[in-house]
C-alpha cells in the first residue's frame, strides 16, 4: 500500500539536519514527530495552514496508536540497546531481536501515519491552497505551541526547506 505522506516524510526526514532536530524535539518536548511530519506535508504539498483545532483533532485521531503501540515498542527497542547481558551469545541474540523490534516500530511509525494520512484526506479535502512556504512555517508553529516549544525557529526553518525541497516530487 502506498503513501504519499510516507514516502514524503522519508525524504524531508532524511534531509540533512532534519532527523537530530526532530529526535530532539521528540525528547525534549514529546512531539510527535509524525505529526510535526504531517504539519510540513500538508504545507508542501496541499499548501493548507492548520488551525489549532485541526492539529488537536490529528493529534486525538493517533493517541491511542501512538501511545499503544508506537511508544512501547520504541521503549523496548531502547531498553534492548541499553541492557548489559553476560556474554557475546545472548547479547547477539539480543541484537538481533532488537533489529526485529526496531523493524516493528517503523512499521507502527507506518500505520500512525496512514491513519493521519486518511485524517487530512478527509478534514482538508475542500481547503483552500496557500502559499506553501507560508503553511508550513505556521503549521509548525502551531504544533510548537501545543507542545509547548520555545522559540525553535532552527528547526522549523530547516524543516521547511526540507519540505520545499522535497514536495515538487509529490
Amino acid at each position: 500500500m502506498g503513501s504519499q505522506f510516507w514516502d514524503f516524510s522519508l525524504a524531508a526526514y532524511g534531509a540533512e539536519a532534519v532527523e537530530p532536530e526532530c529526535l530532539a524535539l521528540q525528547e525534549s518536548f514529546g512531539v510527535d514527530v509524525n505529526l510535526l511530519l504531517l504539519c510540513a506535508f500538508v504545507g508542501a504539498v496541499r499548501g493548507v495552514a492548520l488551525t489549532s483545532d485541526d492539529i488537536a483533532a490529528a493529534r486525538a485521531e493517533v493517541t491511542s496508536w501512538h501511545e499503544d503501540i508506537v511508544t512501547p515498542l520504541r521503549a523496548a527497542r531502547r531498553r534492548l540497546k541499553a541492557i548489559a547481558l553476560p556474554d557475546a551469545q545472548i547479547a547477539d541474540a539480543a541484537a538481533q531481536l532488537r533489529k526485529r523490534v526496531k523493524a516493528a516500530e517503523l512499521d507502527s511509525e507506518y500505520v500512525e501515519q496512514l491513519l493521519l494520512e486518511r485524517w487530512a484526506e478527509l478534514r482538508l479535502a475542500s481547503r483552500p491552497r496557500g502559499e506553501p512556504r507560508e503553511a508550513i512555517a505556521a503549521n509548525v508553529a502551531a504544533l510548537f505551541k501545543i507542545y509547548g516549544v520555545p522559540e525553535a525557529q532552527g528547526a522549523a526553518a530547516r524543516l521547511v526547506e526540507a519540505a520545499l525541497a522535497r514536495s515538487s516530487s509529490f
